[in-house]
């Protein structure tokens, strides 16, 4: 029997449950009340289904179904149990309940497999309480630090540290990971992005994250009068500004897809409407699929930048503060996703993520697929967050049957 319209709309609203806001949202942080309440709820699901459950020393939770030939490794799926504040109720938890529903589905009309299977609830994505992104994943493979964390602190002044142990965690004591036997891993997310909906689309086979470079940049003129100083006198930075943005916009739309360009924040000084700007900082984003093209496409805006505040005798500070090369999936895993969704009939699409997954920091280590499902209206990080179950029904039948592929054949 398929999974049911039924059965993902039940298990939804019970995740949901836990870090579920009045106003309808979802708030659910890293070693919060409900994150705890909601990990340990996974725990008590899997093990209704068989599996072996345990957590790791920082929280993340792994269920698992033992295979008939488990020295053949395991095969892997799941996301981030954590949410943004006041978040919708599927960014995360889709890839875990899911997960669930996927592995629980292929017991019940194929029995147990041969490799293990397992289904992890990632502790942290988001860095919505503490400021650190990621926590989980890089715990699966001993990356995090914990000189990064230990003196964070939270809106309230809680430490970093402090939550963690109240819920019964601790550091990792070395930098041992968990997915040593881990030959494949699939991620089901929602797109977060409108493409999906408006290609009229159910599913998108991931073939990468962009890769993303982004800029804090400081424009230094002159503050002068607004009625005194004449314009072939001046050294406005909101001109310049106005110019760099315009130009690198008009450039950008020429590139064409993938690349993406976001001009997200601007701070004036002395930002008063009687005087000229003389300081500005801004920001800059930039996204592509291509390592190689995206640095040139930025070094490029770069080089004009300069030339544009040169021509108005301003000075500019260009500081590149990120810069995250893109990451491929694997082309097995994506090749044998494609397949599936083909020979299921659903309706798929090849795609990119432009946002950033806990699958970034797994695939450059594990053979790694993606597989998005819509978001109405592109709506993501918002108690409006909603996907339509028939696209939901489709998303995880993808899943399914490449877990099936993948460890059952």
């Amino acid at each position: 029997m398929d999974i049911s319209v039924n059965d993902i709309r039940e298990a939804l609203d019970w995740m949901s449950s836990y870090g579920k806001n009045q106003t309808g949202g979802m708030t659910r942080l890293l070693y919060s009340n409900s994150w705890l309440e909601v990990q340990l709820a996974l725990k008590e699901k899997f093990e209704q289904i068989g599996m072996e459950t345990r957590f790791d020393e920082v929280g993340n939770l792994y269920g698992r179904i033992i295979g008939t030939k488990p020295e053949s490794g395991t095969i892997a799926t799941g996301s981030h149990v954590d949410t943004v504040v006041n978040g919708g109720n599927l960014d995360g938890q889709l890839g875990i309940f899911g997960g669930y529903l996927a592995v629980k589905n292929l017991l019940e009309n194929h029995g147990r497999p041969k490799k293990n299977l397992e289904v992890i609830s990632m502790a942290e994505e988001e860095g919505s309480r503490f400021p650190y992104v990621f926590w989980g994943s890089k715990n699966l493979f001993g990356l995090a630090k914990k000189e990064e964390v230990e003196n964070l602190t939270d809106s309230e002044g809680i430490k970093f540290v402090d939550a963690m142990h109240e819920c019964g965690f601790d550091f990792k004591k070395d930098a041992v990971g968990s997915m040593n036997d881990v030959k494949a891993f699939i991620e089901l997310h929602i797109e977060q992005g409108n493409a999906l909906e408006m290609e009229g689309k159910s599913v998108g086979v991931i073939t990468g994250i962009v890769g993303q470079r982004r800029y804090n940049i400081t424009l230094k003129g002159e503050a002068n009068h607004a009625g005194t100083t004449l314009m072939k006198y001046r050294k406005d930075v909101v001109q310049v500004f106005s110019e760099i943005v315009y130009d690198s916009l008009h450039k950008a739309r020429a590139i064409g897809d993938p690349l993406v360009l976001t001009f997200g924040k601007i701070e004036v000084k002395p930002n008063t409407v009687n005087v000229v700007p003389g300081e500005a900082l801004f920001t800059m984003d930039c996204r592509h699929t291509d390592k190689a093209l995206l640095k040139s496409i930025t070094t490029g805006l770069e080089e004009n930048m300069k030339q544009i505040a040169k021509k108005h005798g301003v000075e500019i500070d260009i500081d590149l503060w990120m810069d995250e090369p893109p990451v491929p999936m694997n082309d097995e895993m994506i090749r044998l996703i494609e397949k599936v969704c083909r020979e299921k009939g659903l309706n798929y699409r090849m795609m990119h993520s432009g946002a950033g997954h806990d699958s970034q920091i797994i695939a450059p280590r594990i053979p790694t697929g993606m597989l998005f499902v819509p978001s109405i209206k592109g709506i993501s990080h918002n108690p409006a967050e909603q996907t339509e179950l028939t696209d939901l029904k489709q998303g995880i039948e993808a899943l399914t049957s490449s877990l099936y592929e993948l460890s059952y054949q």
